[in-house]
Protein backbone atom coordinates (compact mmCIF):
# COMPACT_ATOMS: atom_id res chain seq x y z
CA UNK A 1 0.00 0.00 0.00
CA UNK A 2 1.44 3.23 -1.07
CA UNK A 3 1.21 5.98 1.28
CA UNK A 4 0.11 9.28 0.45
CA UNK A 5 3.03 12.33 1.10
CA UNK A 6 1.90 14.61 4.09
CA UNK A 7 2.31 17.72 1.32
CA UNK A 8 0.14 16.43 -1.20
CA UNK A 9 -2.51 15.38 2.01
CA UNK A 10 -2.40 18.85 2.72
CA UNK A 11 -3.20 19.99 -1.04
CA UNK A 12 -5.83 17.86 -1.21
CA UNK A 13 -7.56 18.77 2.27
CA UNK A 14 -5.41 22.19 2.60
CA UNK A 15 -8.04 24.29 0.94
CA UNK A 16 -10.86 23.05 3.01
CA UNK A 17 -9.51 22.62 6.40
CA UNK A 18 -8.09 25.05 9.14
CA UNK A 19 -7.89 28.35 6.97
CA UNK A 20 -9.55 31.36 8.29
CA UNK A 21 -10.62 34.42 6.13
CA UNK A 22 -8.60 36.84 5.58
CA UNK A 23 -8.68 39.49 8.50
CA UNK A 24 -8.85 42.30 6.51
CA UNK A 25 -11.66 41.18 4.52
CA UNK A 26 -13.31 40.79 7.45
CA UNK A 27 -13.01 44.42 8.92
CA UNK A 28 -12.87 46.09 5.34
CA UNK A 29 -15.56 44.77 3.09
CA UNK A 30 -18.76 46.14 5.15
CA UNK A 31 -17.43 49.56 5.48
CA UNK A 32 -15.40 49.77 1.71
CA UNK A 33 -18.73 48.65 -0.10
CA UNK A 34 -20.68 51.42 1.98
CA UNK A 35 -18.56 53.84 0.91
CA UNK A 36 -18.66 53.09 -2.36
CA UNK A 37 -22.16 52.77 -2.81
CA UNK A 38 -22.55 56.09 -1.32
CA UNK A 39 -20.09 57.17 -4.01
CA UNK A 40 -21.54 55.44 -6.98
CA UNK A 41 -24.63 58.42 -7.60
CA UNK A 42 -21.81 60.87 -7.71
CA UNK A 43 -19.62 58.88 -10.52
CA UNK A 44 -22.65 58.20 -12.63
CA UNK A 45 -24.50 61.02 -12.86
CA UNK A 46 -23.69 65.22 -11.79
CA UNK A 47 -27.12 66.99 -12.01
CA UNK A 48 -29.15 69.59 -10.24
CA UNK A 49 -31.04 66.82 -8.46
CA UNK A 50 -29.57 62.90 -7.57
CA UNK A 51 -31.85 60.80 -10.22
CA UNK A 52 -30.78 57.85 -7.97
CA UNK A 53 -31.67 56.81 -4.67
CA UNK A 54 -28.47 56.53 -1.76
CA UNK A 55 -27.18 53.23 -2.29
CA UNK A 56 -24.99 54.12 0.36
CA UNK A 57 -28.11 54.16 2.66
CA UNK A 58 -29.63 50.86 1.32
CA UNK A 59 -25.90 49.26 1.51
CA UNK A 60 -26.06 50.13 5.14
CA UNK A 61 -29.64 48.97 5.60
CA UNK A 62 -28.90 45.57 4.03
CA UNK A 63 -25.81 45.53 6.19
CA UNK A 64 -27.52 45.91 9.10
CA UNK A 65 -30.08 43.62 8.12
CA UNK A 66 -28.56 40.72 6.53
CA UNK A 67 -25.25 40.80 9.34
CA UNK A 68 -27.35 42.31 12.45
CA UNK A 69 -24.70 42.19 14.80
CA UNK A 70 -21.54 43.29 12.06
CA UNK A 71 -21.88 47.24 12.25
CA UNK A 72 -21.54 48.45 15.53
CA UNK A 73 -24.40 51.32 16.61
CA UNK A 74 -22.02 53.96 16.28
CA UNK A 75 -20.94 53.26 12.25
CA UNK A 76 -23.28 55.33 11.19
CA UNK A 77 -21.93 58.62 12.29
CA UNK A 78 -18.34 58.21 10.22
CA UNK A 79 -20.22 56.46 7.19
CA UNK A 80 -22.61 59.80 7.30
CA UNK A 81 -20.15 61.90 7.48
CA UNK A 82 -18.51 60.13 4.33
CA UNK A 83 -21.89 59.88 2.45
CA UNK A 84 -22.38 64.00 3.41
CA UNK A 85 -18.63 65.22 1.97
CA UNK A 86 -19.38 62.78 -1.67
CA UNK A 87 -23.08 63.72 -1.93
CA UNK A 88 -23.23 67.30 -1.33
CA UNK A 89 -25.66 67.05 1.27
CA UNK A 90 -25.77 70.07 4.44
CA UNK A 91 -22.72 68.58 6.63
CA UNK A 92 -23.89 66.44 9.56
CA UNK A 93 -27.77 65.29 8.15
CA UNK A 94 -26.69 62.10 6.92
CA UNK A 95 -24.37 61.47 9.92
CA UNK A 96 -27.60 62.33 12.02
CA UNK A 97 -29.79 60.16 9.67
CA UNK A 98 -28.17 57.21 9.57
CA UNK A 99 -27.29 57.53 13.37
CA UNK A 100 -30.87 57.81 14.20
CA UNK A 101 -31.78 54.46 11.70
CA UNK A 102 -29.05 52.18 13.05
CA UNK A 103 -31.36 53.16 16.70
CA UNK A 104 -33.95 52.24 14.83
CA UNK A 105 -32.86 49.63 13.60
CA UNK A 106 -31.85 48.12 16.86
CA UNK A 107 -34.76 49.42 19.14
CA UNK A 108 -36.78 46.86 16.10
CA UNK A 109 -34.48 43.88 16.55
CA UNK A 110 -35.03 43.98 20.08
CA UNK A 111 -38.62 44.44 19.95
CA UNK A 112 -38.62 41.69 17.20
CA UNK A 113 -36.20 39.15 17.45
CA UNK A 114 -37.60 36.92 14.54
CA UNK A 115 -37.40 38.46 11.46
CA UNK A 116 -38.38 37.36 7.93
CA UNK A 117 -37.54 38.90 4.29
CA UNK A 118 -40.93 40.59 4.41
CA UNK A 119 -40.24 42.30 7.51
CA UNK A 120 -36.49 42.90 6.53
CA UNK A 121 -38.20 44.90 3.34
CA UNK A 122 -40.91 46.57 4.87
CA UNK A 123 -38.35 48.43 7.49
CA UNK A 124 -35.89 49.00 5.03
CA UNK A 125 -38.25 50.47 2.83
CA UNK A 126 -40.27 52.28 5.36
CA UNK A 127 -36.72 54.13 6.34
CA UNK A 128 -35.41 54.49 2.68
CA UNK A 129 -38.55 56.75 1.92
CA UNK A 130 -39.00 58.04 5.37
CA UNK A 131 -34.95 59.16 4.62
CA UNK A 132 -35.41 60.42 1.48
CA UNK A 133 -37.97 62.89 2.61
CA UNK A 134 -35.68 64.42 5.36
CA UNK A 135 -32.89 64.65 3.23
CA UNK A 136 -35.60 66.73 0.73
CA UNK A 137 -36.44 68.76 3.91
CA UNK A 138 -32.58 69.31 5.10
CA UNK A 139 -31.76 70.06 1.30
CA UNK A 140 -33.10 73.92 1.82
CA UNK A 141 -34.72 73.97 -1.14
CA UNK A 142 -38.39 74.70 -1.18
CA UNK A 143 -40.77 71.91 -1.14
CA UNK A 144 -43.30 72.13 -3.85
CA UNK A 145 -45.43 69.68 -4.64
CA UNK A 146 -43.68 69.56 -8.07
CA UNK A 147 -40.66 69.36 -6.27
CA UNK A 148 -42.12 65.80 -4.81
CA UNK A 149 -43.29 64.37 -7.49
CA UNK A 150 -39.89 64.86 -9.48
CA UNK A 151 -38.01 63.57 -6.78
CA UNK A 152 -40.18 60.59 -5.85
CA UNK A 153 -38.91 58.31 -8.14
CA UNK A 154 -36.16 58.11 -5.77
CA UNK A 155 -38.11 56.60 -3.33
CA UNK A 156 -40.32 54.06 -5.46
CA UNK A 157 -36.24 53.05 -6.61
CA UNK A 158 -34.95 52.42 -2.58
CA UNK A 159 -38.53 50.58 -1.89
CA UNK A 160 -37.82 48.26 -5.55
CA UNK A 161 -34.07 48.08 -5.34
CA UNK A 162 -33.24 47.04 -1.48
CA UNK A 163 -33.95 43.11 -2.34
CA UNK A 164 -31.58 43.48 -4.78
CA UNK A 165 -28.88 45.21 -2.52
CA UNK A 166 -29.00 43.09 0.11
CA UNK A 167 -28.50 39.50 -2.09
CA UNK A 168 -25.65 41.73 -3.59
CA UNK A 169 -24.42 42.21 0.11
CA UNK A 170 -25.22 38.62 0.67
CA UNK A 171 -22.56 37.89 -1.70
CA UNK A 172 -19.82 40.33 -0.47
CA UNK A 173 -20.67 38.82 2.61
CA UNK A 174 -19.82 35.44 1.59
CA UNK A 175 -16.59 36.95 -0.22
CA UNK A 176 -15.84 38.58 3.42
CA UNK A 177 -16.08 34.71 4.94
CA UNK A 178 -14.11 33.03 2.17
CA UNK A 179 -11.38 30.91 3.24
CA UNK A 180 -8.02 32.90 2.23
CA UNK A 181 -5.62 30.89 -0.45
CA UNK A 182 -2.08 29.60 0.84
CA UNK A 183 0.46 28.58 -1.56
CA UNK A 184 2.78 26.28 -0.05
Amino acid sequence: MERLDPRARSDIYGLRINRAPAPWRVRSVPYASIMLASALPVLLIADTMPLTPSFGFLMLLAWRMVRPGLLPLWAGAPLGAFDDLVSGQPFGSAILLWSLAMIAIEAIEARFPWRGFWQDWFTASSMAVVYWLACLVVSGASLTPEMVTVAAPQALASVLLYPVIARLVAGLDRFRLSRARTID
